[in-house]
Order: C-alpha cells, then sequence, then structure tokens
C-alpha cells in the first residue's frame, strides 16, 4: 500500500492534511456512545494509558507505532487498529514523517446491546493491528466526513457491521453471554452519568438497583467491561475534556468536575489519555473545529 491510504479506502473523504507540521486533534460532533477524532503529530505523543472505551481506527499517512499487550505494534495507512477497553497502550509515530490517524472510540454498552440478541459476549481480537480493507472502509463510513453529525439510522447499521467485524477478526472462541442484570447494570450506568462530578457512593448504586455492591460491580464489569468506580471517573474526565477545550483554568475544571485540586485531575487525566490536560488542550485549539 502507498503511502497514503490508497484505493477505494480513501475514496470520498475529504482530503487530509498533506503533513502534520503540529500536533493536533480534531474532534467530531459528538453521538451518545461514540467519540470520534483526527490526530496527527510527530514523535511520540500519548504515555502508557487506557480507556474505558473500544479504540478502532485506520492510520491515514505516516507509520503509527504503540506499546499493547507487551509487545511493539506497527501500523501502515489503511491497517486497521483495534484496541481493547483497559489495556495499557501508548502512541507515536515510527518515523520523522509524522502520522495521521483517525479513531472512533466506542463504549461496550453499544456493543454489548448489538450482540445481546445473539447471546454472544463481547469478541475479543487479540492481533490490535489488522490488515483488511472492507473493514477500514466501514470505519471510514463514519470517521470519512468529522464536520458531520453521525445519523441515528446511520448508526445502527453501523455497530451491527462493526460487530460481525469484530466477530470475524476475534481468535479466541466468543464467550457464550451468560445471565447479566442489564436493567440494574443500567440502572446504575445512568445514575452514575447523571451525578459523575459530584460523590456516588456504593450505598447509592445499592438503592438505585436493588443489588449489593458486589453483585452489581460483577454484573456492571460484565454490561460495560469496566467498573463502576472507573466509568465514573472516565465521565468526570470526559467533561474534564470539553471545559479544557473550551479554554477554562485547569483548577477550575478540577473543582467544577469533582477532582480534589489541579494536581488530582492532572494525574488521572495522563493515565486515562496518556498526556496532560495543558498539552490535550493545545493539540485540540490548535487543530480548531470544523462547522
Amino acid at each position: 500500500m502507498r503511502e497514503d491510504v490508497a484505493g477505494q479506502i480513501f475514496e470520498g473523504l475529504e482530503r487530509l492534511c498533506v503533513t502534520p507540521e503540529a500536533n493536533r486533534i480534531l474532534s467530531a460532533p459528538a453521538y451518545p456512545g461514540i467519540e470520534r477524532i483526527q490526530a496527527q503529530f510527530r514523535g511520540d505523543a500519548f504515555d502508557l494509558h487506557r480507556h474505558d472505551t473500544y479504540a478502532l481506527g485506520v492510520t491515514m499517512r505516516g507509520v503509527q507505532t504503540f506499546r499493547y499487550r507487551g509487545e511493539q505494534r506497527y501500523s501502515l495507512p489503511g491497517r486497521v487498529i483495534v484496541l481493547h477497553p483497559d489495556e495499557l497502550h501508548d502512541g507515536g509515530a515510527a518515523t520523522d514523517d509524522g502520522l495521521v490517524y483517525r479513531m472512533l472510540y466506542l463504549e461496550p454498552s453499544v456493543l454489548f446491546q448489538c450482540l445481546e440478541a445473539a447471546r454472544i459476549g463481547l469478541p475479543f481480537v487479540d492481533e490490535p493491528v489488522i490488515e483488511d480493507n472492507r473493514f477500514a472502509g466501514l470505519l471510514l463510513a463514519a470517521l470519512g466526513e468529522l464536520d458531520r453529525e453521525l445519523d441515528e439510522l446511520f448508526v445502527d447499521d453501523f455497530v451491527s457491521q462493526l460487530a460481525d467485524g469484530l466477530v470475524q477478526h476475534a481468535r479466541l472462541p466468543l464467550r457464550p453471554l451468560g445471565s447479566i442484570a442489564w436493567g440494574q447494570a443500567k440502572a446504575a450506568r445512568d445514575y452514575l452519568e447523571a451525578h459523575a462530578t459530584r460523590g456516588v457512593s456504593s450505598e447509592d448504586l445499592e438503592r438505585i438497583t436493588g443489588l449489593d455492591r458486589f453483585a452489581l460491580a460483577r454484573h456492571f464489569r460484565a454490561a460495560f467491561a469496566t467498573s463502576p468506580h472507573r466509568f465514573l471517573l472516565m465521565r468526570r474526565l470526559q467533561q474534564a475534556k470539553i471545559m479544557i477545550s473550551q479554554g477554562e483554568p485547569i483548577a477550575e475544571i478540577a473543582a467544577a468536575t469533582g477532582f480534589a485540586d489541579q494536581s488530582h485531575l492532572t494525574r488521572h487525566f495522563k493515565k486515562a489519555f496518556g498526556i496532560a490536560p495543558g498539552a490535550w488542550g493545545n493539540m485540540v485549539r490548535g487543530g480548531g473545529q470544523r462547522g
């Protein structure tokens, strides 16, 4: 494959920034459970960190490298990246030419609901770099026009096809779906999301769900591939990202999003996203917003 994304994979996409002159992140309009970005940078951009979402993307230009599950990985233009929730990874450009990639962050609950009818659990794709033009084209259907909002009917079909693609590439046997208290897990999730910037106790969730805290923790992880505590933390950090992109002072953001102070926010932000809040804000504001 040539230097840029080739053939039909590139067809229909607007022209990319030819060369990543500066480190930038471009964010697309939000959709429930889905975040889309384009990132371009040189050198090592992100330290080791982990998301509570799937990270699914396509390398657009340059050579993408990252450490994942104990190995250094490399992705060329047109290759698909599949990173699972809660898996440590970093990220950078492998050459001096820099890197451009597009990434879709998908909450596990969105995929889970699609697979629930088939009575199977979330597939695990152990190979994080995949050469599959059809899968890349599917992802670029959602990542091709970052200035546009996603349509609900499009998302329904997209997630269905995405689930099929992940199942196809899963090399481990699919785990039959056990009995999950989906209603209670979703109630806890909704409560955590609604009260993310204030303290939420185990007693609160027991009252909301009718489950004891240990049973809820098991069902919540089975449904959403993360713990209630980490889900709450990530919702606070997502709100902090929005406020940082708007240029608000980090100390004020920390207080508004439920962190003890600026250093507390900075520590968790770097663990979750692999970059300090100030540096991330510079990349986002430097890239501007499409409108």
